[in-house]
């Protein structure tokens, strides 16, 4: 930022006994004498008064005067555990989409901007096919920010996309120790649950996913598959 000085110039003025003897010769001379009539002030005049316009008075004053509760405050970001529950009780899909967006983001946003920036640098990289590089990038933000749920979602992701399931899965326990509502890292152990054959265990992480997101109808009717096909393999 740049900053700006102020100075401040002080002038001084040097009078002198002749100067100032002549301001006292100039202020004598423009002094009335007293024996001359002082001339009348003149006549107060009233203000021309312009017909159709309303009276002003006091009561009228005040309610030009806008009311405090007529300027709104700008409206405080929901509070995870607000979205969460929000999440819970909607209903319309579209409507919870948003919501569950919503908490994505905030979960997957650090405090940092320097974790924030190593993770931008890890999809980048991922996307790219540069996964060391990625995770390289990962495991930065981890040290900078172990608590930060959203970096080791990051990284599970990244392990499971590169195959890597048993990595993965121990972020994820990371991210739900630190976070037991990311249902992102819920699907994402489901997921891998189901690829490794664990069906039941898969349906019991679908399940828990619905808890928390409800409204998700793709999950809903992969769990109604999913139920079919344990309860199918036991007859």
């Amino acid at each position: 930022m740049r900053r700006f000085s102020l100075r401040l110039l002080a002038t001084s003025l040097l009078i002198t006994p002749m100067a100032l003897a002549g301001w006292s010769h100039a202020a004598a001379a423009e002094e009335p004498m007293l024996d001359q009539p002082m001339p009348s002030p003149p006549a107060e005049t009233s203000p021309p008064v312009i017909e159709g316009l309303p009276k002003a008075t006091p009561e009228t004053a005040i309610e030009r005067i806008p009311a405090k509760d007529a300027i709104k405050a700008p409206a405080k970001p929901k509070s995870v555990d607000e979205l969460v529950a929000e999440l819970k009780r909607t209903r319309s899909p579209e409507a919870a989409r948003q919501v569950a967006n919503t908490l994505m983001n905030r979960w997957g946003t650090s405090t940092s901007p320097t974790v924030n920036l190593l993770m931008e640098w890890s999809a980048k990289a991922a996307g790219e096919k540069r996964n060391a590089a990625a995770l390289d990038f990962l495991d930065q933000a981890i040290v900078l920010k172990p608590d930060f749920a959203g970096a080791w979602n990051q990284r599970a992701t990244l392990h499971f996309t590169m195959g890597n399931y048993r990595r993965s899965i121990s972020d994820i326990e990371r991210v739900l120790e630190l976070e037991p509502r990311h249902f992102g890292a819920i699907a994402g152990l489901a997921g891998i649950l189901g690829e490794r054959g664990s069906k039941e265990a898969a349906l019991s992480a679908w399940q828990r996913y619905l808890d928390i997101f409800p409204a998700d109808r793709e999950v809903q009717s992969r769990v109604s598959t999913l139920a079919e096909e344990i309860a199918g393999q036991r007859t």
